[in-house]
């Protein structure tokens, strides 16, 4: 709370011109913001997503979630400002810092603690964990543990929808696919591959590189060629590219709206350098011994959660005392998910034969969808809505 004071002090002695000089987009080509009610909630949602991840690494910690945990803090501004540039049916596929683009998307936290717990009330019946979020109603294709593996399913995932608009349906492209990965993933030649294809192919998808500063603990400067200026491996591929705040919401949404229409409208892919930072290590068990504390404590100036809250705040439209309620109205959100994903029962050794194949086949007893996805469809079904 206190750094949120520090920085609203900070912007209100802040030209328009220093406010918006690391932005390279013209404010004359950025979308106007929505109204104040969805600005809150965007707030609310980077706010979830942060308490969410604080949750998950008390549980690692406390032996309750297992296997590999990639936290979002600090680049939530990223999944939530570029998901709501979208349309519902546009499709997103990420890597395995995977939380906060499912989150956003709108999966049901209690469904992706009881995935990191191993729960049979997951995504993912409790068989993918940390790395693999998916949501297939919401259009969320999933974290891939395989660094630059969604580069080529997001190319095909555009090249699906395409397809069904243009031949199938005898009309005009209407989706764009987010394709999320993270500044590693740049130097896979699976993802270089991809975006020739999609180049060539003229499909509608946006690669969006999480541009945190580092692979894994290597600085990006030290892995990867002319690393401050990644956008130029773009017009490799005759592919528009741009460079975007990812710490601040308001300019990743004005700036990524109008690259999803125009994604949209010309059907041609886009490359995004999307700069912000973790402010945790690469996964719960590093201790970042690659960074400072100088450097860190730097960037959490920039926390993404008290740009938007001081903005908000310096416009009117939120309170301190209003912020504050948030916080706790979040907070005992989540200790509600933490108890749910707990008393989710573990799956039974019969799992083990369960979601190999479609079908029954020898020892294979077929599949079936996970429970709160078979609740989702019942409350279809019985006229409550999504």
């Amino acid at each position: 709370m206190g750094v949120y004071w520090a920085f609203l002090r900070l912007m209100t002695t802040m030209t328009d011109t220093q406010k918006t000089e690391s932005v390279s987009t013209p404010r004359s080509s950025q979308a106007p913001l929505p109204d104040v009610k969805t600005l809150v909630s965007w707030l609310g949602d980077m706010m979830l997503i942060r308490e969410f991840e604080v949750r998950a690494m008390q549980a690692y910690q406390n032996k309750l979630a297992g296997g590999f945990l990639h936290v979002y803090n600090g680049q939530e501004a990223v999944a939530v400002g570029c998901i709501a540039a979208l349309r519902p049916d546009d499709p997103v596929i990420t890597a395995y810092r995977d939380h906060g683009h499912a989150l956003a998307r709108g999966l049901d936290p209690k469904v992706g603690m009881a995935e990191l717990f191993g729960r049979i009330g997951g995504c993912a019946k409790g068989k993918g964990g940390s790395m693999h979020f998916f949501d297939a109603e919401h259009h969320m294709y999933g974290g891939h543990g395989i660094v630059g593996a969604q580069g080529p399913l997001g190319a095909g995932l555009a090249f699906a929808t395409k397809y069904r608009d243009e031949v199938m349906d005898g009309g005009t492209n209407k989706h764009v696919t987010l394709c999320f990965m993270g500044d590693g993933a740049i130097n896979q030649g699976a993802v270089h591959e991809a975006m020739n294809l999609a180049s060539v192919l003229s499909l509608p998808v946006i690669f969006i590189v999480e541009n945190n500063q580092y692979a894994m603990g290597t600085a990006i400067e030290r892995c990867t060629a002319a690393g401050g200026q990644i956008c130029d491996r773009a017009a490799g591929y005759d592919m528009e590219s741009a460079v975007i705040d990812g710490m601040d919401i308001i300019e990743v949404y004005r700036d990524m709206k109008p690259l999803v229409d125009r994604c949209r409208d010309t059907s041609k892919p886009i490359f995004v350098d999307m700069r912000c930072y973790r402010f945790k290590g690469h996964s719960v068990s590093d201790p970042r011994k690659y960074r400072t504390h100088e450097e860190e404590a730097k960037w959490e100036l920039e926390d993404p959660i008290d740009r938007m809250a001081a903005y908000l705040d310096a416009a009117g439209h939120l309170s301190r005392d209003e912020f504050k309620a948030m916080g706790k109205e979040v907070c005992q959100n989540i200790r509600e998910v933490v108890e749910w994903a707990k008393n989710s029962p573990e799956p039974g050794l019969e799992e083990l034969y369960h979601d190999v194949y479609v079908d029954p086949w020898g020892p294979y007893t077929g599949t079936s969808i996970p429970s709160f996805l078979q609740k989702r469809s019942s409350d279809q079904e019985r006229g409550h809505g999504a």
